[in-house]
């Protein structure tokens, strides 16, 4: 998991955007742990690649994710089809 995807977790919990069951410092690191699940940090690799994307999005977050999926050969999870036209590969 990119760790921009936890920092936006966090961006809309402060926002009261997102509600949670449990506080956020209580559900991480723990549900990483729990589910074995790794923290991918922001590289500067990956913001080589943000600078040549193309605009399919306009959200940074979104633009960042692609970007870590496309350097790492990583599949990206996401409903959003617009993801498809930065030709990595799609989940869900």
């Amino acid at each position: 998991m990119s760790a921009a995807s936890l920092w936006e977790i966090a961006i809309k919990v402060s926002l009261g955007k997102l509600g949670m069951s449990i506080a956020f410092e209580e559900a991480f690191p723990a549900q990483l742990d729990a589910n074995e699940i790794r923290i991918l940090p922001i590289l500067p690799a990956h913001l080589q690649h943000v600078v040549s994307l193309p605009f399919h999005h306009r959200d940074p977050f979104d633009r960042l994710l692609a970007a870590q999926a496309i350097a790492e050969g990583l599949p990206f999870v996401s409903r959003d089809a617009l993801f498809d036209a930065y030709g990595l590969r799609r989940l869900w």
